[in-house]
C-alpha cells in the first residue's frame, strides 16, 4: 500500500485494521493487539506498535508502574482513518467528540479491558476450530444499542450491550449457520434488579421482532433469528445469585441467558463452561437453595455451601455444539 507524504511509516492493511479496531473498542492492551492482529506474535506486535506510536497514530494512557500498556488512537490516527474512508460505515462524529471518548475513568477503562479480554479469548479459541470463523465482534455500545420494553416499570429503555458476536459455522457439505450472541459483562457493583431487568429487555428485543428488523427481516419472522445473551460474572456466587433471581422474576428468563465466570471465559470460552437458570434450578431442586423455596426479597447472606453444591451438580454446556442447540431449543440462523 502506498504511503502518503504525511505518513512517517509505510502503512500496511494490518495497520489500518488495528487502528480501526482501536477506534471501535476505544482501548486495548498490547496483549489484545497481539491476539487480534498479530497471531499472538508478541515481539512483532511490540515492534509494529512502536512504529505506529512514533508516527503519532496511537499513544498510551498514563499508567502505574508494572501496569499494562493501554493504547488509544490519537487525533492523527483518527484523521488517517477518515481520510482512507475506513470510518464510512460508522456513525458520523466530529473529531472533538471522538477524542472525548478517550477521557474516561479508570473504572470504565478496567471494565472495557475486561470486555477486550473476552474478545481476545473468543478470537483465540475460534482460530483453533477450522469450521468456525468470527464474522463480527463489536464492543462499542453505540453500535449495538437498542430500545426495548422494560417489564418491571413499563418504560421503553435504551440497552447498551458490552458486545455483539456473530460466528459462522461451515459444515462439511458447505452449509453455513450463524450463531449470534450479545455479551453482558457484570461490573459486580450493579444491583441484581438492574441485571434482571436487562435480561427482560433482551427477551423483549427478540420477542417483539426488534432484532429481526435490525438485521433486515420482517418483525413477524423473529423466530428465525434467535440469539443468546452471554452474561459473564466475576464470581460463581454472583452468577448463581443472578440465575436464582432470573427464575424468581415475574417474567422468568430460563433459557435465553447463558451464564459463566470471567475466569472460565478467558480460559476457554468454547469449553463446557456455560449454564443457564434452568440448569441452576435442576441443580438446586429439592435443596434449601431451591429458588421456589426462597423469597426474592430476603436479605442476602454469603452461602459457600450453596456455591459448592451448584458447582458439583450444575450441568454446563459448550456454546457451539449440537447438545447446546438441543438443550436450548433453537437452531442457529442460516
Amino acid at each position: 500500500m502506498a504511503t502518503s507524504k504525511n505518513d512517517t511509516v509505510q502503512l500496511q492493511a494490518r495497520d489500518l485494521a488495528l487502528l480501526r479496531g482501536l477506534f471501535e473498542c476505544r482501548t486495548m492492551t498490547t496483549a489484545h493487539a497481539a491476539a487480534l492482529f498479530f497471531d499472538n506474535k508478541i515481539d512483532a506486535t511490540y515492534k509494529r506498535l512502536q512504529k505506529l506510536k512514533t508516527a503519532g497514530f496511537l499513544t498510551e494512557r498514563p499508567r502505574r508502574a508494572f501496569g499494562p500498556s493501554v493504547l488509544f488512537l490519537t487525533r492523527k490516527g483518527l484523521v488517517l482513518l477518515q481520510s482512507r474512508g475506513v470510518l464510512n460505515d460508522y456513525p458520523s462524529f466530529d473529531l472533538s467528540a471522538l477524542e472525548r471518548r478517550a477521557s474516561v475513568s479508570d473504572l470504565t477503562i478496567r471494565h472495557e479491558l475486561e470486555v477486550m479480554d473476552v474478545k481476545k479469548a473468543f478470537h483465540t479459541a475460534i482460530k483453533t476450530t477450522p469450521s468456525f470463523t468470527v464474522e463480527e465482534f463489536t464492543t462499542w455500545p453505540l453500535l449495538n444499542e437498542f430500545k426495548a420494553y422494560r417489564h418491571d416499570n413499563g418504560a421503553s429503555v435504551l440497552v447498551k450491550p458490552d458486545g455483539f458476536i456473530q460466528i459462522h459455522e461451515t459444515e462439511p457439505g458447505g452449509s453455513k449457520f450463524k450463531w449470534t450472541f450479545f455479551i453482558e459483562l457484570d461490573r459486580s457493583t450493579e444491583k441484581q434488579e438492574i441485571l434482571i431487568a436487562r435480561a427482560g429487555c433482551y427477551f423483549d428485543y427478540y420477542k417483539s421482532g426488534g432484532f429481526a428488523v435490525r438485521i433486515g427481516a420482517a418483525r413477524s419472522d423473529y423466530k428465525q433469528f434467535p440469539f443468546r445473551v452471554l452474561m459473564v460474572f466475576k464470581t460463581a456466587e454472583r452468577r448463581n445469585n443472578t440465575a436464582e433471581r432470573l427464575l424468581q422474576n415475574n417474567l422468568p428468563v430460563s433459557k435465553q441467558v447463558c451464564l459463566s465466570t470471567l475466569e472460565e471465559v478467558i480460559h476457554d470460552p468454547l469449553g463446557a463452561i456455560w449454564t443457564n437458570p434452568v440448569d441452576y434450578r435442576e441443580a438446586t431442586k429439592g435443596t434449601p437453595f431451591d429458588p421456589e423455596r426462597r423469597s426474592s426479597t430476603r436479605k442476602y447472606r454469603h452461602q459457600p455451601e450453596r456455591e459448592a453444591l451448584v458447582e458439583s451438580k450444575v450441568k454446563k454446556f459448550r456454546l457451539l455444539e449440537i447438545n447446546f442447540i438441543s438443550h436450548y431449543g433453537t437452531i442457529p440462523q442460516s
